[in-house]
């Protein structure tokens, strides 16, 4: 291949890559004047801005404020809003007071309801939630105005919820469908998500059935941008999930669409969950898809979407959505087998293929997928290595994160050149078989264990047309092969960047397994370049520069802060204090309070409030003892029932607080309920690390437990309390923190926290 054709090559694959991506969502053009019936991204974002100026988690002060303003928007639609207010505790005996918003539209018709579905609850203790879920509220109320403006009576109703306490345990969803007189009615649920402040919303199907229905009438829908595969689905439903829109499917047997977005994913849950930081064109993606599935499914038949079968699914640009039917998987791996051996037994007969350069064309392939395996699976832990600091940051993806995954690929795209550069001699179609094998050998092993995943098969289709063009021609034509290497780049290029950003950068190894596999996909292409090596050059030098620029943007600024954490920890029993931090790298801030006397904790190391990724104090330091009042314990019934004993417990605040965690000793407890909320049976058997309830309080509600345990065992409780105040607290004088630092998301912060145990003889 002439070296301009191999540059041609080279740019028309990259400018297919970024079509993959680009082609995901809409642009975002000022769009405050569009017509009343369309969705503006501004209208939208206005929303966004009036909700998210103050944290506003259950119990906090913006918590009620926000409340009201999504009530006067929908009263301003002319919609009548109801408020349903109760406690739950969910499956994870997390207790809270969820007080849901709800609507209706009333249709023309007497079948199944439409409900959309969002949360307007924030992440305690300092996120101000403008993505999550601000973003979806607002894609919400943007969406039912521009629908209720065309004046049209739908067939069905639609039902507007807005939960409440959904990042405590779903507890407004599992209030509405446990309680509410409309659970009944619904028939589909649209639910809108953020895990992060950008990229493509990808859309995830909640069934207990099959997905075959809910995939025809999506895609009769015909959103403009769906970003959607059953990879991800099959992944899913593997997966402990948890939205909103679970507790539908598991308890209410209701099934739906979640749409949630991933990246920038280092905003999830913190201060710079911000409207500034929020991306536009993710906005207008989750608009792009609301519009259509409104307008769509409050008009079929909702009783009828029930389905057994499964479709497998994957998005491609200009295609939108592609569907077939699971039944299709077999045979079209039997057909692509058959072709394979086909072309095999031609190749050979032509003298194309020669046994031993077939054989040694595995030794390449396989190198480049152990080496690349290798580097990503190690990576992440290199990184935290070289950067101590990146432990601080508990969803694993840091700011610098893309440089990394760019970096990484590029390693894995020059490790392969320069793995193959060795194998020249042997021909490209010889090459081509051990290729044609290994994805063979994959779409197998995933049509079993992963069927979501057997669109792997699509692109293996064009790589034999590839190779029967290689077989016939001596100098095949390089931009007919680019052409058939199409589907493979438009496919996959999204897998390379999705799984570190939505998993973290530990899971860089999918990103360089991925790379690696597109590659054995456009060998074709590359197995005619003559200057393998000087592109292995390239790619390590391109590495290297990227790790620079990673290294370069490795430090805090106030644009892309620091996590940091502290805690006044009061044992009220003992009447000592120490301070506390989660952080593994101290900043300056946290330094001023936990400094050369540090020490690792013990005692709270194994039984500390609870956190998302289980994340306990790193260091303590003794503190002076404050006059801070710990709660009161008062038994209020004490009872032998048979051979169990019955126990009632209240524990009353003395101070204003946020959160109180009961932990038990290792007794078993048959029955258990608080503030009148069962706990389930499930749980209480499954508990990890003794927790019992975790109540997130308001208004300084009482903590009341009722408890049931053989009588010969002594329940040993001990309770952390905490409040949201140590920085405005008057009995401490702790500085703001600098802008180059924000509040560790995940854990308790900023907090004051008073532990105290009971002993019941």
């Amino acid at each position: 291949m002439k070296q301009i054709t191999s540059l041609t090559c080279l740019l028309l694959i990259l400018l297919a890559a970024y079509w993959s991506f680009r082609a995901l969502t809409p642009s975002y053009t000022n769009n405050r004047s569009l017509p009343e019936a369309s969705f503006s991204t501004d209208r939208a974002m206005a929303h966004v801005e009036k909700m998210a100026k103050a944290p506003h988690g259950v119990g906090f002060k913006a918590h009620a404020a926000v409340r009201q303003y999504i009530v006067s928007e929908l009263e301003q639609l002319g919609l009548e809003t109801s408020l349903q207010e109760g406690y739950t505790a969910g499956d994870w005996a997390n207790l809270s007071k969820a007080t849901n918003i709800l609507a209706r539209i009333k249709g023309s018709g007497s079948g199944k309801a439409l409900l959309l579905l969002s949360h307007y609850d924030s992440s305690p203790h300092s996120s101000l939630g403008a993505s999550d879920a601000a973003s979806g509220v607002a894609t919400i109320l943007e969406s039912v105005r521009a629908f209720l403006s065309e004046k049209k009576t739908p067939r069905n109703d639609i039902i507007i919820l807005i939960t409440d306490a959904e990042e405590l345990g779903l507890n407004g969803a599992d209030l509405f469908v446990s309680q509410h007189a409309w659970a009944k009615e619904v028939g589909l649920v649209l639910n809108f998500e953020a895990r992060g402040s950008g990229g493509p919303s990808y859309m995830l199907i909640e069934t207990n059935g099959g997905n075959g229905k809910l995939i025809d009438e999506f895609s009769k829908a015909d959103p403009e941008f769906p970003v959607a595969n059953s990879l991800a689905y099959s992944i899913y439903k593997m997966l402990p999930n948890d939205t909103d829109l679970t507790v539908f499917r598991e308890d209410g047997d209701i099934q739906g669409f979640n749409f949630a977005f991933i990246d920038d994913h280092y905003d999830y849950h913190t201060a710079r969950d911000t409207p500034e930081r929020l991306d536009v064109n993710t906005l207008a993606h989750q608009g792009s898809y609301l519009m259509p599935l409104l307008r769509h499914f409050s008009n079929v038949d909702l009783d009828r979407l029930k389905s057994q079968d499964d479709y497998i699914y994957f998005n491609v640009p200009f295609f939108r959505l592609v569907s077939y039917p699971f039944a299709w998987i077999w045979p079209m791996w039997g057909l692509a087998a058959l072709l394979f051996m086909v072309l095999l037994i031609h190749g050979f007969r032509r003298n194309a293929l020669q046994t031993k350069g077939v054989f040694s064309g595995f030794l390449p392939a396989l190198l480049a997928l152990v080496i690349n395996g290798l580097i990503g699976f190690y990576s992440w832990s290199v990184l935290k290595w070289a950067y101590p600091e990146y432990e601080d940051m508990l969803h694993g993806f840091t700011y610098n994160g893309h440089t990394y995954i760019a970096a990484f690929v590029l390693l894995s795209v020059a490790v392969c050149f320069w793995v193959y550069r060795k194998f020249k001699k042997i021909g490209t179609p010889n090459l081509l078989v051990a290729p044609i094998f290994i994805w063979f050998l994959l779409c197998a092993v995933v049509s079993v264990y992963l069927r979501g995943a057997s669109f792997f098969i699509v692109p293996l289709f064009a790589l034999l047309a590839s190779f029967l063009v290689v077989l016939n021609q001596k100098h095949p034509s390089p931009y007919l092969l680019v052409f058939l290497a199409l589907p493979a780049i438009w496919i996959y290029a999204p897998f390379i960047k999705m799984f570190p950003v939505g998993l973290g950068l530990k899971m860089m190894i999918a990103a360089t397994l991925f790379t690696s596999l597109l590659f054995l996909l456009l060998l074709p292409i590359f197995g005619y370049f003559k200057h393998m090596g000087r592109l292995a050059s390239i790619g390590l030098l391109l590495f290297l520069g990227f790790m620079v620029g990673a290294h370069l943007n490795s430090g805090f600024s106030q644009e892309n802060a620091k996590p940091s954490s502290l805690l006044y920890v009061l044992d009220a029993d003992k009447n000592t204090a120490q301070w506390a931090t989660y952080e593994h790298e101290l900043s300056d801030w946290t330094a001023q309070y936990l400094g050369a006397d540090k020490t690792v904790p013990q005692q709270l190391a194994d039984k500390t409030i609870s956190s998302k990724y289980a994340a306990g104090f790193t260091y303590v330091v003794s503190a002076p003892a404050k006059t801070i009042a710990a709660p009161k314990i008062e038994t209020t019934m004490d009872t032998l029932i048979g051979n169990e004993r019955l126990l009632e417990i209240c524990i009353s605040p003395q101070r204003t607080v946020n959160r109180l965690e009961v932990f038990s000793n290792d007794i078993p407890i048959t029955t258990a309920s608080v503030n009148n909320i069962p706990l389930s049976p499930y749980y209480l058997e499954h508990r990890k690390r003794g927790k019992l309830v975790t109540h997130y309080i308001s208004d300084n509600t009482p903590t009341e437990l009722r408890l049931r345990f053989p009588k010969d065992s002594v329940l040993e409780l001990t309770l952390y309390e905490a409040s949201n105040d140590l920085l405005n607290n008057p009995l401490f004088s702790v500085p703001p923190r600098p802008e180059n630092s924000i509040p560790m998301p995940f854990v308790l912060n900023d907090a004051i926290l008073v532990t105290k145990k009971a002993r019941f003889e």
